[in-house]
């Protein structure tokens, strides 16, 4: 009840409380921006890390596909002793192939991964056996430790089944044999592949890199907020003002996360003019990332983008020096890059719980946008919903490490 004659106001009264502490998350997100800012460790790596890694990555996907395609069109066989088979030699030449003799130390370059094409070693005794009706002997040689050679191992190898086909027609239309009793059955083959998820083959890696580029661009910034800043001794000081902690808590979380997501912001922007460097034409016409990817990308990868960085300042906040926490950051970027090779090895395709594992379930739905394939709403609620219950469990864990030191 008011007192006799004092004035009685009928607005209510302002709350500059919460005013306040909305002030002062956004002051600890402008400190921490500006301080990431002036670090040109920040600003290099996400130079590189963001703009560099999407042309540079495709570049390189398409010089080793256009590599191999530049091998293919040149429809080359090297053989050592072609002069024991020229009924061989015409088989090769009518199938526009340049026969070509192999180096005398061919075994050598092949072990040492100098020589990139299988060598066919055809024996003295070819044509005799041929004539006899035995079948001739030849030796394919090559490494499976070099790539390259292995790679037209299988050309080569069809290019033999073709003459030994043509040799078994000839002999039963000699005899006055159809040819097609030897065909009792005809394939037809059908590829289910759309030409999104041939392109994605050779693709696939690119998730890979954007992801680990979100990740080391936000692991400075987390360490450098709060390892770094105890290691500085402006922690402390910085936990006397009357600041409620969760106000400084996402005030860093904030910034780290800004650096997070506009590294996932530019490396996914970056797909977009690489696709200028693709030297291969067959990738470049298979390979298609437009705004909708990008879109797609970015609902994956930012609050992806936020989990990790509240997972990094709870692994860094334990730490009085960031050396003593790179030690803890080391390990969780070497768990998020082994997170992928489940998907490579299992041997059984995506399970369901890959979904609900952060960083696997990131990888494995920006493959299906590279392969063009639908996806549901509770496949990507699910990694959204994960990635929001670890950000909350993490600030929570840091709320606390810091309010103790306040106390201490």
């Amino acid at each position: 009840m008011s007192a006799p004659g004092s004035p009685v106001s009928s607005a209510t009264p302002p709350r500059p409380a919460a005013r306040w502490r909305g002030g002062a998350v956004f002051t600890v997100l402008r400190k921490e921006l500006l301080d990431a800012l002036r670090d040109r460790r920040t600003l290099l790596t996400l130079l590189l890390s963001s703009v560099a890694v999407g042309p540079l990555v495709l570049w390189l996907l398409s010089t080793m596909v256009a590599g191999i395609e530049e091998r293919a069109e040149r429809r080359e066989v090297l053989v050592a002793g072609i002069e024991h088979a020229p009924s061989l030699r015409n088989y090769l030449q009518r199938q526009t192939y340049v026969v070509r003799a192999a180096p005398a130390d061919y075994e050598a370059q092949l072990r040492s991964r100098r020589l990139g094409d299988p060598v066919l070693v055809v024996e003295p005794a070819f044509e005799a056996d041929l004539l006899r009706g035995e079948p001739p002997q030849v030796q394919m040689v090559f490494s499976s430790a070099n790539t390259r050679a292995a790679a037209g191992a299988s050309r080569l190898a069809a290019l033999l089944q073709g003459f030994n086909q043509e040799q078994a027609l000839l002999r039963l239309a000699w005899r006055g044999v159809a040819p097609s009793a030897l065909q009792a059955v005809q394939v037809d083959e059908r590829d289910l592949a759309s030409p999104a998820a041939r392109a994605a083959q050779w693709t696939m890696l690119l998730p890979f890199f954007v992801l680990m580029a979100v990740l080391y661009g936000a692991l400075h910034a987390a360490l450098d907020t709060t390892a770094g800043e105890r290691e500085r001794g402006s922690l402390e000081p910085l936990l006397m003002n009357p600041v409620p902690t969760w106000a400084i808590v996402l005030g860093k979380w904030a910034a780290v996360s800004a650096v997070a997501m506009l590294i996932a912001l530019l490396s996914c922007a970056s797909f977009l003019p690489g696709q200028w460097l693709l030297r291969s034409e067959t990738l470049a016409a298979l390979f298609r990332f437009g705004v909708r990817e990008g879109a797609l990308f970015l609902a994956l990868l930012l609050p992806l983008a936020g989990a990790l960085s509240a997972l990094l300042m709870a692994l860094a906040i334990r730490s009085r020096s960031v050396k003593e926490a790179q030690a803890g950051a080391a390990a969780l970027a070497l768990l998020v890059s082994l997170l992928p090779m489940l998907s490579l090895f299992g041997q059984e395709g995506e399970a369901r719980w890959h979904l609900a594992v952060p960083a696997l379930a990131q990888i494995t739905l920006m493959g299906r946008v590279l392969k063009a394939e639908a996806m549901s709403a509770w496949e990507l609620a699910l990694p959204l919903a994960v990635c929001v219950l670890l950000c909350a469990a993490c600030l929570g864990y840091v709320a606390r490490r810091l309010r103790r030191a306040a106390l201490a």
